[in-house]
């Protein structure tokens, strides 16, 4: 992945008389770390109280045992954070929780991103709270708490705050008693509806439900609203949704043993090599992903073309996001922190390497210098997704548009900046045919500027004629 997208956030909730909640939302965002790994929280309820922990770091790190015994109730809802709204500092984990009253608050999780936080700033205004150095989340949590101050039920303030939610949300919002889950009407990052032992659990990917041994029910569906409380489930269609899932669910974000839309990620990402071998006919000795998210793609380029695949890179599996500094003479090499070459395997090979996606191009040129140093007589980059043109507003952390290489460069350009012989991204049909779903399921707009939900005053940051290189 050259220099990476990082998505924001997963979220997971769980609902069940009888159980430890927070010792299930635990596991489920172990299975949801890939999300974000810049804090990470809990909040629960034993249906009196709220209760909180939340840190900056891994869950391994922000997580012990007596903070899970701390976390007593039946209900509890959780988040990984990847910053893309706000800065990365202890104050911006979630779980948020709002006072309502004396006797009650809310918790609030959120994956997403929303790009104008207009609407919310002026409503906010207008009931006199003060919106300084609040990001989109803080704004949302405070938005439904002010309404709740006025008597709405919970429920119905989040119907009526739903229009100020202007963008890409799935959000998780729990008070005492109940669990509400929430996705915004194109549901552009995927959410999960599962069940367990007569209790629910709602997770960003189904992969965090098997982690506990949920079974999956369905996706919520865009525009609903669903509520669990000590009736059961009650389904709200707060809005009529029209699915919009942003494709980099399948090219990159999510774990390849999740399903999303019917659709196995594993499959799908093998299906990418298999149309990428399809068209590109290059002769070599060998085919390497850069692990990890490139593999599925790779095995299934070399099972198209019959070129063997290897392991030509070693990934570090312990190297997560930091926040210390490297010495200077090695700070060049944080790529090789991650990733080195297995010489033996690259050494005097014409090699293809296959990567799901090139956002800057930066990461991409460190990796080719590696594998040329390996002794590679040939490098030849392929790419399992077409030429990222276009910044996310949705929640995932992409550069300026003029910081994204397939935006300022054309093929040549890009061959001569990162070393390699040659350089071949997949066609956008090819990716459409390898994920198998109709083209107006997805929302594509980092390949086409196609921005489903509203950019608002974002718009102005966009050039289109990048289409034309």
């Amino acid at each position: 992945m050259g220099t990476s997208i990082r998505e924001k956030c997963g979220i997971f909730g769980v609902y069940g008389q009888g159980f430890e909640a927070a010792r299930l939302v635990h596991p489920g965002l172990w299975a949801l770390q890939h999300r974000g790994q810049e804090s990470s929280g809990i909040a629960s309820s034993d249906g009196k109280k709220i209760y909180l922990h939340k840190g900056m770091g891994l869950v391994a790190h922000v997580f012990a045992e007596e903070d899970l015994k701390r976390l007593k109730g039946h209900l509890a809802i959780g988040h990984n954070r990847y910053s893309t709204s706000g800065d990365s500092i202890e104050s911006h984990a979630q779980p948020i929780i709002e006072k309502v009253s004396a006797n009650n608050s809310i918790a609030l999780v959120h994956n997403g991103n929303l790009p104008s936080t207009k609407k919310l700033e002026e409503f906010l205004k207008t009931k006199k709270v003060t919106t300084d150095g609040l990001n989109d989340s803080e704004m949302i949590a405070k938005a439904i708490a002010v309404l709740m101050r006025e008597g709405f039920k919970m429920e119905d303030a989040i119907k009526k705050a739903y229009p100020l939610f202007t963008g890409v949300f799935c959000l998780l919002i729990m008070d005492e008693e109940k669990l509400i889950a929430l996705r915004d009407s194109f549901g552009i990052r995927p959410l999960s509806l599962g069940k367990l032992n007569g209790g629910y659990i709602i997770a960003s990917e189904t992969c965090a439900l098997d982690i506990v041994g949920a079974e999956f029910v369905r996706e919520v569906k865009p525009g609903e609203m669903i509520v669990i409380d000590d009736k059961g489930l009650k389904s709200v269609q707060i809005e009529k949704g029209t699915q919009k899932l942003d494709v980099f669910e399948y090219v990159y974000f999510a774990r390849p043993d999740s399903i999303i839309l019917g659709k196995s990620v594993d499959q799908v990402r093998q299906n990418l090599g298999r149309e990428l071998a399809k068209e590109n006919n290059i002769k070599a000795d060998i085919v390497i992903p850069v692990p990890d998210s490139a593999i599925p793609a790779a095995i299934g380029f070399s099972k198209q073309s019959g070129i063997p695949f290897e392991m030509g890179l070693i990934k570090n599996r312990y190297i997560h996001r930091t926040f210390i500094s490297p010495e200077k003479h090695t700070r060049g090499h944080i790529v090789q922190l991650k990733l080195n070459p297995v010489r033996y395997v690259l050494n005097g090979k014409k090699v293809i390497v296959v990567d799901d996606s090139i956002v800057r191009g930066t990461t991409s040129k460190e990796i080719i210098k590696m594998i040329r140093s390996a002794g590679a007589k040939e490098v030849h980059l392929l790419v399992s997704s077409p030429p990222v043109k276009f910044p996310d507003f949705y929640g995932i952390d992409t550069p300026d548009q003029k910081e994204l290489i397939a935006a300022v460069k054309n093929i040549k350009q890009i061959e001569k900046e990162l070393g390699v012989d040659s350089m071949h991204y997949l066609s956008y049909q090819g990716l459409i045919k390898a994920i198998g779903l109709s083209e107006d399921l997805l929302c594509t707009a980092l390949f086409n500027g196609n921005y489903p939900v509203d950019i608002g005053e974002r718009r102005k940051e966009i050039d289109y004629d990048v289409l034309g290189k």
